[in-house]
């Protein structure tokens, strides 16, 4: 173990002991070790405890740890620590600019214990809620944390659409002639990646070994081949094995393309989407003019699911109107957070009076624009939502979900959930695994009790689109659709960049086959109304 290496361990025994409120004096000498450590240019490992004792900074009962860490790698203090942490929020000690102090905050007072959690948390506006954490540490956090994930073996496709965008244009200017194409996961939509591919059309070694040499540090792939091969090897690199198989037994042999679709026209079928060439049963769907009904953002009519400066948004409720307005949306739902939220400034019942008379203003200043009165009601631990029936049935809709109390087994979220679907005033059901991709697995659920539930009381299944959520998982999808249980494609915006969050969750439900009109947000303003008044 290098001096670096041994500074990292007792930096982090430093701040562990720092987070559960130990003695400052002892954190502080550990603090001390940790930089003395760090600049240290002597090779410890051939002292022994009295002479590591003897370094400037480094007490008996540090040098005493030093030396089993290194002879027998045993950190007995650190371990005890880590065995009370959450792996989370080790991870979040690695980011800079909150120490041990702030990170307790954020643990104690928001529950957030992972960096997916914490990131999330930012994105909902929440961090500034918080005495010592403003607008700019907000940022700063949040572009650190997208940092590492960029970074991480396995990304978000929404994460690395802004990275891939970037290569394309710098091949682009590069080589402005050279014909290339983004395939593989990304190209199918995948949500979660562990690579980008890249296909080039070109066998000059010096062009592959310049752009392999360029992007040496970045998670892609570059196949090479020629012009002529450039649109069959596009159309194999962006399918399955299954559906090359069957598109390949419709074709001629070694015949070239000028394009993929004259692949799919050669194989007498209508062009098949790479989004849809992982999906079972695809070219029977095409053949039946069935893919042709997969809904596309294009289809959604109204934004159902929003935040705003009421509980943990960051925008009013005007301007979240005014941009729908301009985004060609003809209705909004406001869905700020429920009391028992108090970490998102959930309403107080005197709130809710306050926003429904606001938005009944709105409505009359905005009579061709539809504004809806909702909330995002907290399902409290035994199944109840928060609020009574009197404030629950003042709202135009209501909206579901679990935010605390998130270990569970699967009896009991199973029994929880189906609870708040039977609540009568419970029209759609948020985010139902409560699952943050690549930060926190979903609490165990069965999914088909659930949809059943959905289905027996006529209660919509969100699929959340904040591209950290993807909430419900598009593989249910056709059971939904199996059940007549419709689908609320909503992007859960704390602002107004996230009402766009929508387009990640059109395209996981287009993974899900999801047909358009089993969406109730592609209704227009008056078959929304008729909808929730079923």
């Amino acid at each position: 173990m290098t001096n670096a290496q041994l500074s990292q361990q007792f930096k982090l025994l430093a701040e562990l002991m720092e987070l559960h409120g130990e003695n400052d004096f002892k954190t502080k000498s550990y603090y001390f070790a940790a930089r003395t450590l760090k600049n240290l240019d002597i090779n410890l490992t051939e002292l022994s405890t009295s002479e590591i004792e003897q370094i400037q900074g480094i007490g008996k009962a540090i040098a005493q740890k030093i030396y089993v860490l290194l002879h027998e790698d045993k950190f007995d203090l650190l371990e005890k620590y880590l065995a009370i942490t959450p792996i989370g929020i080790v991870e979040i000690l690695q980011i800079k600019g909150i120490g041990p102090k702030k990170i307790k905050l954020l643990w104690d007072e928001l529950q957030i214990e992972s960096i997916g959690e914490l990131l999330y948390a930012c994105y909902e506006n929440r961090l500034t809620t918080i005495k010592g954490f403003g607008e700019k540490t907000q940022a700063n956090i949040i572009e650190q944390i997208e940092f590492m994930q960029k970074n991480a073996s396995s990304f978000l496709w929404a994460s690395a659409e802004p990275l891939v965008i970037e290569i394309q244009q710098e091949i682009e200017q590069q080589f402005p002639n050279i014909m290339m194409s983004v395939v593989g996961a990304f190209r199918t939509k995948e949500i979660i990646l562990d690579n980008i591919d890249i296909l080039i059309a070109s066998n000059d070694s010096a062009v592959q070994e310049k752009l392999i040499q360029d992007f040496k540090n970045y998670p892609v792939t570059f196949h090479f081949c020629t012009n002529d091969d450039f649109y069959n090897q596009q159309f194999r690199l962006s399918s399955n094995e299954e559906h090359i198989s069957e598109i390949e037994k419709r074709l001629p042999a070694n015949k070239t393309y000028t394009s993929e679709e004259t692949i799919y026209s050669d194989a007498k079928l209508p062009y098949i989407e790479p989004e849809f060439r992982n999906v079972e049963n695809t070219i029977q769907l095409s053949e039946n003019d069935i893919l042709k009904d997969i809904i596309t953002l294009k289809d959604i009519k109204g934004i159902v699911h929003t935040h705003t400066k009421y509980s943990d948004g960051s925008n009013t409720i005007e301007q979240m109107v005014n941009y729908c307005m301009q985004q060609n949306f003809e209705y909004l739902a406001i869905s700020d957070h429920s009391k028992s939220a108090f970490y998102a400034g959930g309403l107080k019942e005197e709130d809710i009076i306050k926003q429904h008379q606001e938005i009944d203003a709105l409505n009359l200043k905005y009579p061709n624009f539809k504004i809806f009165k909702s909330i995002e009601a907290d399902i409290l631990y035994n199944g109840n939502l928060d609020y009574d029936a009197d404030i629950l049935k003042s709202f135009d809709l209501v909206i579901a979900s679990v935010h605390a109390q998130l270990k569970m087994n699967e009896e009991t979220a199973t029994a929880r959930i189906i609870k708040a679907i039977e609540n009568p005033y419970t029209n759609i059901l948020g985010h139902l695994s409560g699952r943050l991709l690549l930060s926190r697995k979903a609490y165990p659920l069965n999914y088909k009790k659930v949809i059943d539930a959905c289905a027996a009381n006529n209660v919509c299944v969100e699929l959340n689109a904040n591209p950290h959520r993807l909430d419900i998982d598009y593989s249910w999808i056709p059971y939904c659709q199996e059940k007549n249980v419709k689908i609320a494609i909503n992007p859960d915006a704390h602002n107004l960049h996230g009402i766009h969050d929508i387009r990640h969750g059109v395209m996981a439900a287009r993974k899900g086959l999801l047909m358009k009109n089993n969406c109730i947000n592609t209704y227009n303003a008056q078959d929304f109304i008729a909808q929730l008044k079923k």
